[in-house]
């Protein structure tokens, strides 16, 4: 058992699960290893890896205005960015289109919202509904153009479907459309999921990525000449991920990187070898029956983390050591068995510590997570869903 599970397990004996546990030590050590790995280049904070304001006051300050390395939110949806620019976000980032006109609408009759939030766009057809949403044929919005960041070897693809945009011509003269519909074109941003998303675990994966940076690398600076000689100066050249900050941070014409996940470190990051990974987010299940002496059933534990199905999206049993999740079953909706050795002691009501496949997405599954200081003393804080929020 790990020092943090330990600080977890005794500081949270009152409260019944289910629960989600976060360390707050480990938590702040993962924030200072981020914005060390970025080498003095500012982290933007991805939201949808939180998705709880009180961490990311954590990372940027009680105002959520910045501090010590970190520099703004990434937030994944408008009506998202809008509350939390409500609350004191002057930094708003959107990492994704939106097609929500409620929002567009809101934010387009709302000056200082303006100022605050940059749109994520990369098609004329999405310039086009933003100003049908707004019910005005001008809008001085923020931009930033989302160019695709994937590797063309060939016919072969290699990372994500994002954005069409990927050539610096054709990027410039997007931007030149926006700006003269009335936009303000002030940032672009590359997302090499390839890089930053990928586990270091293979000589060929080690190739690929070490060949996609270069290439992104000579790409993107050509990318930035090409808009600000049709825009000017930009304020925003974005890049990076929790797994790819010493590759992307290494470019000058980078201004800033993201990062999410490492702050809570789920088990899609064990296997990277550009960081060594301290988990601070855990929860705790229930023993509620013993269907066979080698079996101990437990209640909840249905959180699939998004992504293609299979093993690698599953919460992974992490105390008692040695228990496993029955193939046929799983993680379930209402109940979860487990099997192993240390099954056979677990009595009802006794508890099974797990880590999350994915981050700030098991924040959708508790109201609260009990945040953990050095010295054992507890606080609930709300997630999302505890504000009563559900963003998708």
């Amino acid at each position: 058992m790990t020092p943090t599970l330990d600080r977890l397990i005794a500081s949270t004996t009152e409260v019944d699960p289910p629960l989600a546990a976060l360390d707050l030590p480990t938590l702040r050590a993962n924030a200072a290893d981020l914005v060390r790995r970025a080498g003095g280049t500012p982290v933007r904070v991805a939201s949808k890896s939180v998705r709880c304001r009180a961490v990311l006051q954590v990372c940027l300050g009680e105002k959520l205005t910045g501090a010590d390395g970190f520099h703004g939110i990434m937030a994944y949806s408008l009506r998202e960015a809008i509350w939390l620019a409500r609350h004191g976000a002057s930094d708003v980032l959107m990492g994704y289109p939106t097609s929500d006109r409620g929002a567009l609408a809101e934010l387009s009759a709302d000056p200082d919202l303006l100022e605050r939030i940059t749109l994520m766009v990369d098609s004329e057809d999405q310039l086009d509904f933003v100003l049908d949403a707004a019910g005005t044929t001008t809008l001085r919005a923020r931009l930033c153009i989302d160019v695709d960041a994937s590797l063309r070897l060939g016919p072969i693809h290699i990372g994500v479907r994002r954005s069409p945009l990927r050539e610096p011509a054709e990027v410039a003269a997007f931007a030149k459309r926006a700006d003269k519909m009335g936009f303000a074109v002030v940032g672009v941003m590359f997302y090499e999921a390839q890089i930053a998303g990928l586990p270091d675990s293979s000589r060929p994966v080690g190739w690929m990525k070490k060949a996609s940076a270069k290439e992104l690398a000579t790409r993107r600076s050509a990318v930035v000449n090409a808009v600000q000689s049709e825009v000017g100066v930009l304020e925003i050249v974005n890049s990076g991920g929790t797994g790819s900050l010493e590759i992307s941070s290494a470019d000058p014409v980078v201004t800033e990187v993201t990062a999410g996940s490492g702050l809570y470190v789920p088990t899609l990051f064990d296997d990277y070898r550009a960081f060594r990974p301290h988990p601070a987010l855990y929860f705790a299940l229930a023993t509620a029956r013993r269907p066979a002496p080698n079996i101990a059933t437990l209640f909840g534990g249905g959180y699939i983390a998004s992504g293609p199905a299979g093993g690698t999206r599953v919460p992974k049993p992490m105390w008692p050591s040695g228990l496993k999740l029955l193939r046929n079953e799983g993680a379930g909706e209402v109940q979860t068995p487990v099997t192993g050795r240390a099954a056979a002691t677990l009595g009802i009501g006794d508890r099974v510590w797990f880590r999350h496949a994915k981050a700030g997405e098991l924040c959708e599954r508790f109201a609260e997570v009990h945040i953990v200081d050095a010295d054992g003393s507890r606080t609930a804080v709300p997630t999302y869903r505890g504000e009563g929020h559900c963003f998708g």
